[in-house]
């Protein structure tokens, strides 16, 4: 079992969470949607002997992305998705780098995955899970060693990600919290794409939204 270490830097304009999900045995990283600042992400796991050996994307909002590109530059690490996000990944209408940044944006992920898969990188078990309503491709990582889920824009503390977006749907949003994050353990730490974290007990018990 690999004993995990959790860690964040908040990036860009749009306050995105990057988070860093480490094997503390290997000192290999798992960085999860490195919205911008490449470099300083780099810099902050180097100041701690961590190597990056993936980046994993919840979805594809350029806020969450424009910073993919250059970091797997400069790592080599490779590039998870979820299949059902390829589309938005490629296309910055979609993906709204052609009005929220000065560049278009666009991702190739080195591997699309599945909702229900399970993946295991640095010796780190993840299960994913498809969480649509932000985006139609919107997905959550969920490591049982760790306690927690890097949930993105699909639920934060007391409150859940836009559905005005293309692609957005509120009921399927809400159906997804309810039928996927929802009966994830009580105690499991919700890692968000902005914000504070939360838990499932605490989201249950107060969230208004679902």
């Amino acid at each position: 079992m690999a004993k995990c270490k959790i860690s964040s830097l908040v990036v860009g304009a749009w306050m995105v969470n990057c988070w860093f999900l480490v094997n503390e045995d290997t000192k290999e990283a798992l960085v999860f949607d490195p919205g911008d600042e490449a470099e300083r992400i780099l810099d902050y796991a180097d100041q701690r002997g961590w190597k990056i050996s993936a980046i994993l994307l919840t979805h594809g909002h350029s806020d969450h992305i424009a910073g993919v590109h250059a970091l797997k530059e400069l790592t080599k690490a490779p590039v998870y998705a979820l299949q059902e996000e390829k589309e938005m990944l490629l296309d910055p209408h979609l993906n709204m780098s052609d009005t929220m940044t000065s560049y278009g944006v666009t991702v190739k992920a080195d591997t699309y995955v599945q909702d229900g898969q399970e993946l295991t990188l640095s010796e780190i078990p993840l299960k994913v899970f498809h969480t649509p309503g932000h985006t139609p491709g919107g997905c959550c990582y969920y490591c049982e060693e760790a306690g927690c889920v890097f949930a993105g824009d699909t639920l934060f503390l007391g409150s859940v990600g836009r559905s005005d977006f293309p692609g957005g749907s509120m009921s399927e949003l809400a159906r997804s919290i309810r039928e996927k994050l929802f009966l994830l353990p009580d105690e499991t730490v919700v890692y968000p794409g902005h914000g504070e974290e939360t838990t499932i007990a605490y989201e249950k018990a107060h969230n208004p939204f679902v």
